[in-house]
């Protein structure tokens, strides 16, 4: 299968690093102009650097801030009036600090719903009409195989994942007729900044070694190591190709085989 890109431009959230930056790369190798958004400019640049070349092409970023509205709405608008049509869009933000959900306060499901559901949407929304134009489009939603089984210890995370899950089933059941697909991917525990930093504070709060609790959780992965953020942007690759064009509203995890349902 030879996936090409070639006259599409997506727009990477995220993507200055971890899955997000994989996924950028991927598309781009695939023939994409792509658009990086986070907020850290330093970074984006380096990564915007670290892009394929694509013939004809120039791959650009914006800087944006998931947690902010007013930035979103900012950027977005921005992006709009200087794109004519963006077709395939990566929701991808990072997930909120861990613990258990009896000890959550209410200010981090505020955060995270913005950060991880409202931000989403706004960028969906602004896309759409773009891709609607075009009678093509790909929205493809990084997220947690918690939308399938909550994860011990991720109490936010679990309840604002599985309301994304549903959020782009919506999506897709409202878009698929005029040649857009909304799908989610799942990743399991894959080798980023998030993955050092969960296993770091899992370490301080159980008295264990980082090494330790980096074993125990390869244990729960029948594959019996972690992902590559670059496994992870294959699944993202392929579904915003034209081959793809009959597969929406359904999550694909890409875990090893650690969520334990089908």
């Amino acid at each position: 299968m030879i996936i090409s890109l070639k006259g599409k431009t997506a727009l990477v959230c995220g993507g200055s690093d971890g899955i997000g930056k994989a996924s950028a790369i991927g598309l781009a190798s695939a023939g994409a102009r792509v658009i990086l958004a986070a907020r850290n400019e330093d970074k984006l640049i380096h990564a915007v650097e670290s892009l394929p070349d694509v013939e004809g092409v120039s791959h650009g970023y914006m800087v944006m801030d998931l947690d902010d509205a007013v930035s979103v709405a900012s950027a977005i608008e921005a992006l709009i009036q200087k794109e004519e049509t963006i077709h395939i869009l990566i929701n991808n933000a990072g997930g909120p600090p861990g613990g258990p959900i009896t000890e959550a306060e209410a200010d981090a499901f505020h955060k995270a719903f913005q950060r991880l559901l409202v931000s989403a949407q706004m960028i969906t929304s602004a896309v759409f009409p773009g891709m609607k134009n075009a009678g093509f489009g790909r929205i493809i939603n990084i997220i947690s195989t918690s939308v399938k089984v909550p994860l011990h210890g991720l109490g936010v995370s679990n309840t604002i994942r599985g309301a994304s899950g549903n959020w782009a089933k919506t999506w897709a059941n409202e878009t698929a007729r005029y040649g857009i697909t909304v799908n989610n991917v799942l990743p399991g525990a894959t080798s980023t900044e998030r993955l050092v930093s969960i296993i770091q504070a899992k370490a301080a709060k159980s008295g264990k070694t980082v090494e330790e609790i980096t074993e125990e959780m390869k244990k729960e992965v029948p594959a019996g190591r972690f992902a590559k953020p670059e496994e992870v942007a294959s699944a993202v690759v392929f579904l915003a190709s034209e081959q793809a064009g009959y597969i929406t509203g359904i999550n694909i995890p890409v875990d090893g085989g650690r969520t334990p349902n089908l």
